[in-house]
């Protein structure tokens, strides 16, 4: 059963730093593209950032580039999101998610609960 579990959101202000992490398991984790979506209240669920397997090739949402960095630990079988320069556009709920196969797309197979983002101006 595959199991993605995501940690580190909370609350900031803006220009603030916050750092999420999603622990993966019942997966063999290397294989599998990885990624962060994000949904805001009223809005369509969005790609917020997307990596392949061995973390050589990366998408990034246009609102996000420069600020964000995904990152991946196959080892501790965990994906990372760096956010810096938080926003208050920023503010949504942020779900970790994988993929076996074609990473830079929509849907993904799998989805972690999610993990709240709130930035204040």
């Amino acid at each position: 059963q595959v199991q993605l579990v995501e940690s580190g959101g909370g609350s900031v202000q803006t220009g603030g730093s916050l750092r999420l992490s999603c622990a993966a398991s019942g997966l063999t984790y290397s294989y599998y593209c990885m990624g962060w979506f994000r949904q805001a209240p009223g809005k369509e669920r969005e790609r917020v950032a997307q990596l392949s397997p061995r973390g050589t090739n990366t998408y990034y949402a246009d609102s996000v580039k420069g600020r964000f960095t995904i990152s991946r630990d196959n080892a501790k079988n965990t994906l990372y999101l760096q956010m810096n320069s938080l926003k208050p556009e920023d503010t949504a709920m942020y779900y970790c998610a994988a993929d076996g196969a074609n990473c830079f797309k929509y849907d993904y197979l799998y989805w972690g609960q999610g993990t709240q983002v709130t930035v204040s101006s």
